[in-house]
């Protein structure tokens, strides 16, 4: 958990979107294990059965879907920033939504409602530029990183993630190396994740058949994402900017 020792101003602290579960979930404790300030963000308010000690404190709902509620917690961040004199070392981008058919079914190019592409993109892809953008000023000033998380998907034509979702995240990605190129004169590194098949409670039917396609021949766990998400917001990454890194048992190769 947070170290409470540590002077105001001197606290590592990461932003992190999509914190309720999964690899949210595990970059939550990777980070707090080391002694960070965790401010997360979820479109669900803090649950009085999350185990996390901090609370609603460090909580807040946002939904990344609407550009006011958006621009309105971004407002919030900063205030709790400067309220307790908390340096930004990081943002991590990690909410992500697919939307599926009425069965559960991936939805492709030629039946994903126009409604259901707007709101992916606002989330998968505007909102990162947006978080950024508007946390620009403290990033830099802690000489922060910034974490895109994007996907295998948005690679080549998944079996069940969405037509939306994928080109969102392929987007994300060009959009991480085009945020390297205009946030390092500032100081901040921006780097993106691609997480191939990891172990959650969300996973697809029939995802365990991809095991075949993976050379380790196993699902990855988000432990193994967060230690990655950790690394890229540590000084051990500190020439690292404007790459992809792959976290997929080699299913890319």
């Amino acid at each position: 958990m947070p170290m409470k020792n540590i002077p105001p101003g001197e606290e590592n602290t990461l932003v992190l979107t999509g914190a309720s579960r999964g690899i949210g979930h595990a970059t939550v404790k990777r980070f707090a294990s080391a002694g960070w300030r965790v401010i997360t963000c979820s479109r669900h308010a803090f649950s009085e059965y999350c185990p996390w000690e901090a609370g609603p404190e460090d909580h807040i709902q946002i939904d990344l879907s609407n550009l006011d509620n958006t621009m309105a917690g971004i407002a919030e961040i900063k205030q709790r920033l400067e309220y307790n004199g908390s340096r930004l070392t990081a943002l991590v981008n990690n909410a992500g939504i697919s939307p599926k058919g009425p069965n559960g079914e991936r939805l492709g190019t030629l039946n994903t409602d126009p409604e259901d592409w707007k709101d992916v993109f606002h989330v998968n892809f505007f909102a990162p530029i947006l978080l950024a953008r508007g946390l620009m000023d403290e990033l830099s000033k802690a000489r922060g990183a910034v974490v895109n998380v994007t996907s295998i998907a948005g690679s080549r034509v998944h079996p069940f993630a969405g037509a939306a979702y994928a080109t969102s995240k392929a987007a994300l990605a060009a959009l991480t190396r085009e945020m390297a190129a205009d946030f390092g004169p500032k100081g901040i590194r921006v780097n993106a994740i691609a997480p191939g098949e990891i172990e959650t409670a969300i996973l697809s039917p029939g995802t365990d058949k991809l095991v075949e396609q993976i050379p380790l021949r196993r699902l990855g766990q988000p432990e193994e994402v967060a230690k990655i998400i950790y690394t890229l917001c540590s000084e051990t990454s500190s020439y690292v900017t404007g790459a992809e890194i792959h976290i997929n048992g080699g299913q890319h190769v």
